[in-house]
């Protein structure tokens, strides 16, 4: 019954949008064939059409991270279709990633189906996820255009390019790696903000510990292949690092004694790791690092060649595997918007999360922060930032959807309810060796509970297990870190 709907969705013709432009964001993976092009051009574009009256109205989220994923978990589907525009249709419970890439976890235990987190993407007629990035919007017709994605995939179809109409679209896409302009970060790099790059790691780490191994590779080369260079003291390159370091000391000096005394783990940053926690859990973070065996180096990168960075004062650093975390900024794509912008190139909103300029638009998570006319300040990019926004957000739209504005251009008057306001939850971190730091506190200055050491360990893994979205994902977590503990890592190349 949903494929049927979904033919005759498809195949109705939206009604004709005004002729305004749509605004388009270029990237050279967009890329049509002739033939495919000149098809688009004489038939127009395919899509899901304006809703009619009578029917539920449309919400497009566009995005599947924190604050897509838990919006459209809280809508009421009784009342809204929801069409999820998003190149994965997962989404990844990113505090655990860096735990993926040296086997602690397996990859699925962080990856939660959209189709569970909703499920009426999957089984309601007008509902559906679309494998796809939003390229344009034009809010004057209420529509986005979108492209198709295929990268990486062998005798596929070509990427074509259609619409969607909606009565309330939500800016959910996230941001992108910050690389600060430097030359070769992009090619020679890897990042760790999905579970793509999470795999590519592992499988790079795991070909240089064997290749090291094989006869005939000189020692100048041994040690480049085994020297792991993290970039970014935050925390994701802190847990990463601690990951790392447990790996080496656990497994890697079992089952590649060989070369066991060649690996080696440096962090660089420029500034204090861990500038987001106090002096004394910062401190005590490098005695646990630097206990474990990790380098610290403080410096600026100022290149990346294929097999070696340069920092700022001319110091050259071999690499055989570099981890890129230094943060993230806006990405090309929400910059490229026709919307006011907030500090950073992010979507402008205001203190209902909406877009002021434009009507039923709405922004959440890391491509959004309030405009400087709110007085509020720009909220960092964390997970229950984003989280809290998307929980905000289904709330009102629900409340309007009640109130009869579920429609796109509703007349009719809506009481929007109170502001949101963020309240830090804190913030913890594991420095590996069953140790990691905890911080409950509103800031760095204020009263509360502030501790480190096994203890937080203990907090920190039974908080996140706890906030794991599904009962299964949380089995699967459970059973690994239990296999973990007792037999080691999985150390096989798949």
């Amino acid at each position: 019954m949903a494929a049927s709907s979904l033919l005759r969705s498809l195949s109705r013709i939206s009604r004709a949008p005004p002729a305004t432009a749509f605004y388009h964001h270029r990237t050279p993976c967009s890329r049509f064939s002739a033939a495919a092009a000149a098809d688009v051009a004489g038939r127009g574009l395919a899509g899901l059409g304006p809703t009619a009256r009578g029917e539920k109205a449309r919400v497009v989220v566009l995005g599947t991270g924190w604050a897509g994923s838990r919006l459209m978990k809280d809508l009421d589907t009784g009342g809204y279709d929801v069409v999820c525009v998003s190149p994965r249709n997962h989404m990844v419970f990113t505090p655990l990633l860096a735990s993926t890439c040296v086997g602690t976890l397996e990859f699925r235990s962080v990856a939660e189906p959209l189709a569970r987190i909703q499920p009426a993407v999957s089984s309601s007629p007008g509902s559906y996820f679309l494998l796809a990035r939003c390229t344009g919007v034009d809010p004057d017709a209420h529509t986005i255009e979108c492209e198709t994605v295929t990268e990486g995939e062998k005798d596929t179809l070509e990427p074509w390019k259609f619409k969607v109409s909606y009565d309330k679209l939500v800016f959910g896409c996230g941001a992108e790696a910050s690389t600060f302009g430097i030359q070769g970060v992009t090619e020679h790099a890897t990042f760790l903000r999905e579970v793509h790059h999470a795999q590519e790691i592992r499988r790079k780490l795991l070909l240089n510990l064997m290749l090291s191994d094989v006869p005939g590779i000189s020692e100048k080369e041994k040690r480049r292949l085994l020297h792991c260079v993290v970039v970014g003291g935050g925390p994701t390159g802190v847990e990463f690092s601690g990951e790392l370091s447990d790996f080496i000391t656990r497994d890697v000096k079992q089952r590649y004694a060989h070369v066991k005394d060649y690996v080696h783990v440096t962090l660089i940053e420029a500034n204090e790791i861990l500038s987001s926690f106090d002096v004394r859990l910062r401190q005590y973070a490098i005695n646990q690092l630097v206990k474990s065996g990790v380098k610290l180096v403080r410096g600026i990168v100022k290149d990346v060649q294929p097999d070696k960075l340069i920092l700022d004062n001319g110091e050259e650093v071999p690499y055989g595997l570099l981890v890129w975390s230094t943060g993230v900024g806006a990405s090309s794509f929400v910059k490229s918007l026709p919307f006011p912008k907030s500090a950073g190139g992010r979507i402008g909103v205001d203190e209902w999360l909406r877009v002021p300029s434009v009507p039923d638009v709405f922004a959440i998570g890391d491509c959004s922060g309030f405009l400087e006319s709110t007085g509020k300040e720009v909220l960092p990019a964390l997970a229950q930032v984003a989280e809290r926004q998307g929980k905000y957000l289904a709330v009102l739209l629900n409340h309007v959807l009640k109130a009869g504005g579920g429609h796109a251009n509703s007349s009719v008057e809506v009481d929007l309810g109170p502001k949101f306001v963020y309240k830090h939850m804190g913030s913890m971190a594991t420095v590996g060796r069953y140790k990691a730091l905890v911080d409950l506190r509103q800031s760095k200055d204020s009263k509360g509970v502030s501790i480190a050491g096994f203890a937080s360990w203990f907090i920190w893994r039974s908080a996140y297990l706890t906030r794991v979205v599904s009962w299964r994902n949380r089995l699967y977590v459970a059973i690994n870190w239990l296999t973990t503990m007792i037999f080691g890592r999985d150390i096989s190349r798949i």
